[in-house]
């Protein structure tokens, strides 16, 4: 068995006990014990009760967080002519057509989040093996297949979030920073969870969300109440 370090042992004696607590007391738990060299994200994940096996129990979508995320976000758009000249205005990191597929068959991803125009996708098409499984490949059900790309582009870099469920029914995300202010995290926290219950797929049968955790990067989980983290 591995051995725990001291901080973490700390911070996991401190988080004994405490369960389905409101977002408000979590977030001073996981302040007052993130200990690491850097600032930390803290982290929402969110158990549902689907089957994303299922079509018709797949749950995505994308929200704008009120106060961002504290991360850079590096984008990149497939697009040509005029939407690549928008794209670099917009703030774009890397624009391209065959000539960033080609980065990207060869192993060069230097970005976090992929805006295609709709005319590109043809060609962004071929790099589904390698972007769908990293979660970049764009698709127009979340903003990022668009001819309105220097607005994508700007959503990107300005903390929108999106999300997908994984196999084992959870949803996780990042949502601010441990040194962002409790109030503003909280936010944040609820306009994630309020995003995700607003997709709940057709086919989700009975209790729909089941839990929802907090966390810091290099710090323990903690449950959370579902009315407070849906703030009713």
């Amino acid at each position: 068995m591995a051995k725990q370090g001291k901080r973490l042992r700390a911070a996991r004696e401190a988080f004994a006990g405490k369960e389905n607590i409101s977002v408000e007391d979590a977030l001073a738990l996981i302040k007052a014990n993130a200990s690491a060299r850097f600032d930390e994200t803290v982290e929402v994940a969110l158990n549902l009760g689907v089957d994303p096996r299922h079509a018709d129990q797949m749950v995505r979508g994308v929200v704008t967080l009120p106060n961002g995320t504290g991360k850079t976000v590096r984008v990149a758009v497939f697009a040509r002519g005029p939407k690549a000249d928008e794209a670099r205005e917009a703030g774009a990191d890397i624009v391209g057509a065959e000539d960033l597929m080609e980065a990207v068959q060869g192993g060069k991803i230097d970005f976090d989040r992929c805006i295609a125009t709709p005319d590109m996708m043809p060609l962004v098409g071929r790099l589904g093996k390698i972007l769908g499984p990293r979660n970049l490949m764009p698709n127009p059900k979340v903003g990022t297949v668009t001819m309105d790309v220097s607005q994508a582009v700007a959503s990107a870099k300005g903390g929108q979030v999106q999300f997908k469920v994984e196999k084992a029914g959870v949803i996780h995300a990042g949502v601010g920073k441990v040194s962002f202010d409790a109030d503003k995290l909280a936010e944040n926290i609820r306009a994630f969870v309020d995003a995700v219950a607003k997709a709940k797929p057709t086919g989700a049968k009975g209790a729909y969300m089941r839990k929802v955790s907090l966390s810091s990067t290099m710090g323990p989980g903690v449950s959370v109440d579902l009315a407070s983290a849906t703030g009713n």
